[in-house]
């Protein structure tokens, strides 16, 4: 019966020296015949999980879809994007080898409320007077095709530009290679100074105010040869805005406005044409400017005064009934037209003389209340 029974092994002796190994009943012969073994299988398992992987990666290429289980990892060559096939269709873009590969991001619709969001490029844009158009919008249209002066072209250097802007600037003024040439043997022709009879006139003048004069008779002579502005041959010679804007009655000169880029150029006026057209054609004389000036003057300042006096009277009357409701509502009771205010009373008028006006009628005034009656006579 003992016999039968199984019986736990004998505990085998511990070594007290740790660097001996403990005694192992393998033979060295088949400890190296399980490593051998190990390393096959292991061998054999790698190259399991690389055909696996490859076949994966041709089936994600072919559907788009990955059989990978969880946690397993992609191989490098599923998503680089340096060898795809040339044969590949993707509507993402026309060709993802040349555009980097795919683009996820082309994909991104808008939101609903941006779906008719439009993005304008405001600098390619001209202002047409009727609306906002660039060169897409109407490509027959020659006002939006037509380069802009003020800008600088695409084609030019900055250098270039601003050689290009002193040469306009030159031409514009009549100066430095663009000034007209002066010939010694040919005086008869040559403009001179009608002041002084120099040869070396502002040909700017003379080409808008039909004026030979040089520079330095211009600054000897203010009083006759300076320039007046719109606003001042307005005011002080009385002409008006149409006869001012006739160029052939009144030539001006054009200066952008100092006070503001933005506002509209200056017109300038040559003062001796200005004196001539008013003192010579319009007015007469300089008296006659005088004359019409004061009296334009004492227009005004009678408008002006009537203007007072109409407010004034306004305003006595919205002072009288202010004050009629003050004394109702402190109790003062009603009463009729013509009654005294706050005495309760009937008020009776005492008239004055009759003093004739200036139409030759009498009028009487009252003396309490200033109540003026015409008085007529049969």
């Amino acid at each position: 019966m003992a016999s039968g029974r199984p019986s736990t092994p004998p505990q085998q002796p511990v070594s007290s020296n740790p660097s001996v190994p403990p005694p192992s009943s393998l033979t060295p012969e088949q400890v190296k015949r399980i490593e051998i073994n190990r390393l096959k299988a292991k061998a054999l398992r790698d190259q399991r999980e690389a055909d696996a992987r490859q076949s994966n990666d041709a089936a994600t290429q072919r559907s788009g879809r990955s059989n990978l289980a969880a946690g397993q990892k992609r191989a490098y060559s599923a998503i680089s994007t340096s060898n795809i096939p040339a044969t590949l269709r993707d509507g993402r873009g026309k060709d993802p080898a040349k555009n980097g590969g795919f683009r996820p991001l082309d994909d991104i619709q808008p939101a609903r409320n941006f779906t008719k969001y439009v993005e304008y490029d405001f600098s390619k844009m001209t202002d047409t007077k009727g609306g906002f158009l660039t060169a897409e919008d109407d490509p027959h249209n020659k006002a939006l095709h037509a380069p802009n002066a003020e800008e600088k072209p695409a084609h030019m250097t900055l250098k270039e530009w601003e050689r290009h802007q002193l040469l306009r600037s030159l031409r514009d003024r009549k100066e430095g290679p663009f000034e007209p040439g002066l010939s010694v043997l040919e005086r008869e022709e040559n403009k001179v100074c009608r002041e002084c009879g120099s040869i070396e006139i502002d040909w700017k003048w003379d080409e808008i105010f039909g004026c030979a004069i040089c520079n330095a008779c211009k600054e000897k002579i203010p009083e006759k040869y300076s320039l007046l502005t719109k606003t001042e041959a307005r005011e002080d010679y009385l002409l008006t805005d149409p006869e001012l804007k006739d160029e052939e009655l009144l030539p001006h000169l054009q200066r952008p406005n100092p006070h503001k880029s933005t506002w509209n150029n200056m017109m300038l006026f040559l003062r001796y044409q200005v004196e001539e057209y008013a003192f010579g054609k319009k007015w007469g004389s300089a008296e006659a400017l005088d004359e019409e000036f004061n009296r334009r003057e004492k227009d005004k300042k009678k408008r002006k005064e009537d203007k007072f006096k109409s407010k004034l009277q306004e305003l006595k009357k919205k002072t009288r009934v202010e004050a009629y409701r003050r004394s109702r509502k402190a109790g003062g009771g009603g009463g009729e037209f013509g009654d005294e205010i706050g005495r309760g009373g009937k008020h009776t008028h005492t008239w004055g003389r009759a003093v004739e006006n200036a139409e030759g009628i009498g009028v009487k005034t009252c003396v309490e209340c200033g109540m003026e009656v015409e008085e007529l006579e049969f």
